[in-house]
């Protein structure tokens, strides 16, 4: 009873022996890859082991999913005479065999699964053919093309009673997979405190800061209240408080050339004079990273660093964002300067005005270079705009047709950020307009009814002198 068995099994053998020496021997596997970078020359190589005679190999690459297969290389036996047609099918011998596809300039379009099929003749009969195949995962890994810091919520006014928040952005763009961005002050590592990141629906191009407010909220200071009160009440009544006497201001730079039209006035700058909130410990600051996806396989990472401002402190400072990824060598680095503005170049055009110009007043550029991008206000100095309003929000101030009134009114321009405000004074010289006879104007500067029949008669007389 026991030799049953063994009967049996020396028979399964057997049986498959002759199914072996009937179909042939035949292994394929694709030698793995370490994750590639992209414009780099990748080769992908498919070994095969066979005692059996070739009839095709096949290379695929895997889209949609596996859905798809493109062929992006044939090999035919039938129509190749690397092979003899010449055949023992008495003698058994292994063969190993390797099929590469070199990828010269591989891209991120190029990640993805590759398949390598192989065929052989059946060795009871060329009708039928052995396949196998062999898949790998390429990786492609791009580093970041672009990195970028720049302040949310810009731009925004300084506040001296209050203490607001300030956000850093760093964008990094082009990178696959996401990069590792974390932030430095005056090249030392920044400790700060993770935030959950947000969801895709609230992540906007410069998302909004004030959710970390109600984290970082501190009351106003009772001594500076009655104060800040006091100011709030000047401006409601039209008027915009001086931030500091004028004789206390700074000397304006000699270097810079004074426009005839205008009487520059030396630079007002806000005195530092700090409540009981501003405090000279470090602060505490939060960093949230978000991640969007690109059609292209890239990732765009946003990592925002938010604290409680400290202008006696964070005035001057250095704040760099530093980017590590795996197909970088090094760190790749973006670094800002946070400054307040100082000294505005005030450019006027015309350079020498006339009754019924359009005067263009411009803030050209500023002493320092000044980081995150001030606000501009424009006042005039006991009096309202040209328009009736009463101040005006931008880098140049318009006044279009100025009539001889304007003369000698002083415009003040405020700049600021979070880290500071300065202001500025000029004043307008206005100069008789020729073409313009005296008293004729209106107070917006346009010509009247009895300058438009001045003008008419002029216009006749020259006509009859001329017949």
């Amino acid at each position: 009873m026991r030799a049953v068995p063994s009967l049996r099994r020396c028979v399964c053998l057997l049986l498959a022996a002759i199914l072996d020496l009937a179909c042939g021997y035949l292994t394929v596997n694709i030698e793995p890859l370490p994750p590639v970078v992209a414009g780099d020359a990748v080769t992908l190589k498919c070994n095969f082991k066979t005692d059996g005679r070739m009839r095709e190999i096949v290379w695929y690459r895997v889209t949609d999913g596996g859905t798809i297969k493109q062929k992006i290389f044939t090999f035919d036996a039938m129509f190749s005479t690397n092979y003899s047609h010449m055949e023992n099918y008495r003698k058994r011998e292994d063969l190993v065999y390797q099929s590469t596809v070199r990828l010269p300039e591989v891209r991120i379009s190029d990640n993805g699964p590759y398949e390598c099929h192989v065929g052989i003749y059946d060795r009871a009969t060329r009708e039928k053919v052995v396949l196998a195949s062999g898949n790998i995962f390429l990786n492609v890994m791009a580093p970041p093309t672009s990195i970028e810091v720049v302040a949310a919520d810009t731009p925004a006014p300084f506040s001296r009673y209050q203490a607001q928040n300030f956000t850093l952005v760093c964008i990094v763009s082009g990178g696959k997979p996401a990069p590792m961005v974390y932030f430095k002050r005056d090249g030392e590592p920044i400790d700060a405190v993770p935030l959950s990141e947000p969801s895709a629906a609230s992540s906007g191009p410069l998302h909004d800061s004030r959710p970390f407010r109600s984290l970082l909220h501190r009351d106003l200071d009772d001594t500076k209240m009655q104060k800040s009160l006091s100011l709030l009440d000047a401006e409601n009544r039209g008027g915009r408080p001086y931030t500091e006497r004028p004789s206390h201001g700074l000397t304006p730079d000699p270097n810079i050339l004074l426009q005839p039209t205008t009487e520059n006035i030396p630079e007002t700058v806000v005195s530092r004079e700090f409540p009981r909130w501003v405090h000279s410990t470090e602060p505490t600051y939060f960093l949230r990273h978000s991640r969007t996806p690109s059609s292209d396989g890239t990732v765009e990472v946003r990592a925002l660093l938010t604290w409680t401002l400290n202008p006696q402190i964070d005035n001057e400072a250095l704040f760099s964002c530093e980017v590590k990824h795996p197909a970088l060598s090094m760190p790749m680095q973006a670094e800002v300067t946070l400054v307040a503005p100082k000294g505005p170049k005030i450019v006027m055009t015309p350079s020498r005005a006339r009754v019924g110009d359009t005067v263009r007043i411009l803030v050209h550029g500023f002493q320092n270079e000044v980081f995150p991008e001030p606000m501009f206000t424009w006042t005039r100095v006991g009096s309202r705009l040209l328009d009736g309003s009463a101040e005006f929000d931008g880098k140049e101030l318009v006044l279009e047709r100025v009539p001889a009134e304007l003369n000698g009114s002083m415009y003040r321009c405020t700049a600021q950020n979070p880290l500071g405000s300065t202001d500025t004074h000029t004043r307008l010289i206005v100069f008789e307009n020729p073409n313009i006879p005296r008293g004729t104007e209106d107070s917006s500067g346009s010509i009247g009814p009895t300058g438009a029949r001045l003008t008419l008669v002029l216009a006749l007389t020259v006509i009859l002198e001329l017949t």
